[in-house]
């Protein structure tokens, strides 16, 4: 072997050598989550669980009980103050109907929330498909979502909420005599809604009826005055939209008696909650939430004073 070809190896050797390393090197974190979005089916019905994002809450804070209780429950899942909370949104596909349950928070609530339309246009549908949205109650986490700016993120759809709701958060009157830290709730409610009561697009409802052939509203007034739970039935299947019924599942499902700042009735919110957890636990059908951990489906078991949740199985649609 010449001195020259021995030369010219070590320098492929190391060029080489360098390329390796180069291709190995570690990869820059990315980050990101995959589209928040969930698909199951309903008998005939395809529900699409579509999640706005998440947010930290003090819940530590907000909740109604004693925090060396609370601090517990949050260990025993492995969590702490403040807890990163999912804000999630059900599309339901009758097959007639394309029927939205709640629109996220669009910017109200800052960067972490507001992915709703981009998650439903992965999941394969636009926002000018939708026929109908229904508002499970006004705070700004569910019904902010639907408006873009001062227009109406989605144009063709007629917007239903129980007309106690609309008569309380739309009220001017009701603006003024609210606590300062509270006129942004009826603010946002104005905002969000005016792009459809400007056009005949909002049709509020009185109670409990039934709004499209198998989805019906049940009044579940307390959280808010006209707090509005839905029931999805096809083929003898059954889902519950149970709103804001619950918001911490660590905490709520062992002790449903704990109730929270965000009410605007906690007596009648609690009983609510009781009533719906014990139905669903007796029936065995399944329950969605907007603050249960995406996708926010799942079945209750009675266990003790409290119950047990039961996520769903991840299933593919077939």
């Amino acid at each position: 072997m010449t001195k020259q070809f021995a030369a010219r190896r070590t320098v492929l050797f190391a060029a080489l050598a360098f390329a390796g390393s180069a291709a190995f090197a570690a990869a820059p974190m990315v980050k990101t989550q995959a589209p928040g979005y969930y698909r199951t089916m309903l008998g005939d019905f395809e529900v699409t669980v579509l999640n706005d994002g998440t947010v930290d809450l003090p819940m530590d804070k907000l909740l109604h009980a004693k925090p060396a209780k609370t601090e517990a429950a949050f260990k025993k899942y492995f969590l702490k103050a403040p807890i990163e909370t999912s804000v999630n949104a059900f599309l339901i596909n009758t097959g007639s109907k394309l029927v939205l349950i709640d629109t996220g928070a669009a910017s109200a609530f800052g960067p972490t929330l507001g992915k709703l339309i981009t998650n439903l246009k992965a999941a394969g549908y636009q926002p000018e498909q939708v026929d109908e949205i229904y508002i499970t109650h006004m705070h700004p986490d569910h019904a902010s979502g639907l408006a873009a700016g001062d227009k109406a993120a989605f144009p063709n759809a007629i917007v239903r909420a129980d007309k106690r709701d609309a008569d309380f958060w739309l009220s001017k009157v009701n603006m003024k005599k609210a606590p300062e830290a509270s006129k942004g709730f009826f603010q946002g409610a104005m905002a969000a809604f005016g792009p459809y009561t400007n056009v005949g697009k909002f049709q509020p409802f009185d109670g409990s009826t039934e709004l499209v052939p198998g989805i019906k509203a049940s009044s579940s007034f307390g959280h808010t005055p006209g707090h509005t739970t839905y029931v999805v039935e096809s083929k003898g299947q059954k889902l519950v939209l149970i709103g804001d019924l619950m918001h911490v599942q660590s905490v709520q499902f062992d002790d449903p008696s704990v109730t929270i700042d965000f009410d605007t009735d906690s007596k009648k919110a609690l009983a609510e909650r009781k009533a719906a957890f014990a139905d669903a636990a007796k029936q065995g059908y399944l329950i969605g939430a907007a603050h249960l951990p995406f996708p926010g489906l799942g079945h209750l078991r009675a266990a003790g004073k409290g119950y047990q949740y039961i996520p769903v199985n991840y299933t593919i649609p077939r």
